[in-house]
């Protein structure tokens, strides 16, 4: 596992401590093996910066990019056990088909101190776009439960604004204007227009993969936040990733077991809503998750990739000082995992039935 070093004045360090809640970024140098990068540093997260083992966004400010990124993410992972469920969940995308951040796990230490094992992430930007030769545009994060697709909020209250729950990441504040015609669209069409025109603003079959994604991992909150949509500026076309995905594999964001069952097989938002009226969109969606649960989401595909985390978190337990976790509790964690994709997938087999 490789070893980060970060090395921080500490009066900056104490400013982070002071207002947990800034999100300025405070001067310090990373070293990564035989290289330095000057930085700026701040905690990430909302509930994890409440905790003792904090979350990390860092800025490279020289060089600007390191390895194509001028962002990186580190996480705590801080309420999953087994430090891996967000990466398994990424690469779990990835596999399937829809674009998701690279990670990596590191071994972090902030002027000498071990701070444990971190996740690192990339960070979904322009930058990501460009190392994926991928054309730019606009990129909006979901960033509270109000990003439903919806002219309501999720109390039923009126929005008093359409990107209600959104937050620009790349691009100019007319670019919002977009998501806003995504949403008029899926509020007020009627059925005709929108299948005629859904798939001019929306990569529908994508979006489908998306939701086989979260449907599978479980993610309570994937549907309404924990996402960003990228739109191509070449064809107009919007795409969705996903981003925080440790409360998945039946357990939720606290850590805390979730039945297999307690997620429907289309989730819950307003534009998954309206695609699933149209028998067409259904097959597609059906199609693509009988594909994933026949070949990712299987007990043999994941028990290999899980033993392959695993074996790189394990070795490391003993130098994190939050982390509490043995061996045992890991192989506990494995077949934890393992049963919830035996059940879940049998769920979703039979769920389909109804649907189709």
């Amino acid at each position: 596992m490789q070893k980060y070093e970060i090395f921080i004045n500490p009066k900056q360090l104490n400013q982070l401590d002071k207002d947990i809640w800034m999100d300025k970024h405070v001067p310090a140098v990373l070293k990564i093996g035989s290289s330095q990068y000057k930085i700026g540093l701040s905690y990430r997260g909302n509930v994890i910066r409440k905790k003792k083992k904090k979350s990390y966004n860092i800025v490279f400010q020289k060089p600007f990019t390191v390895n194509g990124a001028h962002e990186i993410h580190l996480n705590a992972e801080f309420n999953d056990i087994t430090l891996c469920r967000n990466k398994l969940s990424l690469d779990f995308f990835e596999n399937i088909g829809v674009s998701a951040p690279h990670s990596k796990h590191i071994l972090l230490y902030i002027n000498g101190y071990c701070k444990g094992i971190y996740l690192e992430l990339e960070s979904f930007d322009q930058y990501l776009l460009e190392k994926r030769k991928l054309p730019l545009g606009p990129i909006i994060y979901a960033t509270n439960y109000h990003a439903n697709f919806s002219i309501f909020t999720p109390e039923k209250e009126l929005k008093k604004s359409l990107d209600d729950g959104y937050t620009l990441k790349y691009g100019e504040k007319k670019d919002l204007a977009n998501l806003e015609n995504l949403i008029t669209m899926t509020n007020t069409l009627s059925n005709e227009e929108f299948e005629k025109q859904i798939p001019m603003i929306l990569d529908v079959k994508q979006y489908l993969t998306w939701l086989a994604g979260v449907v599978c991992t479980q993610n309570f909150d994937g549907f309404i936040h924990n996402y960003a949509l990228y739109q191509n500026s070449e064809t107009g076309v919007f795409k969705i990733t996903p981003w925080d995905y440790d409360g998945t594999w039946g357990r939720d964001l606290h850590g805390q077991l979730l039945d297999h069952d307690f997620i429907p097989i289309t989730g819950y938002n307003t534009l998954t809503g309206r695609l699933m009226f149209f028998p067409q969109f259904k097959k597609d969606y059906c199609d693509i998750l009988s594909s994933t649960l026949a070949n990712e989401f299987t007990v043999e595909t994941q028990t290999e990739k899980i033993d392959v985390l695993f074996q790189t978190i394990v070795p490391y337990l003993h130098l994190d000082p939050f982390v509490k976790a043995t061996p045992e509790i890991f192989n506990q964690e494995k077949e934890l995992i393992i049963h919830f994709i035996k059940k879940r997938n049998a769920y979703l087999k039979q769920q389909m039935i109804k649907l189709q």
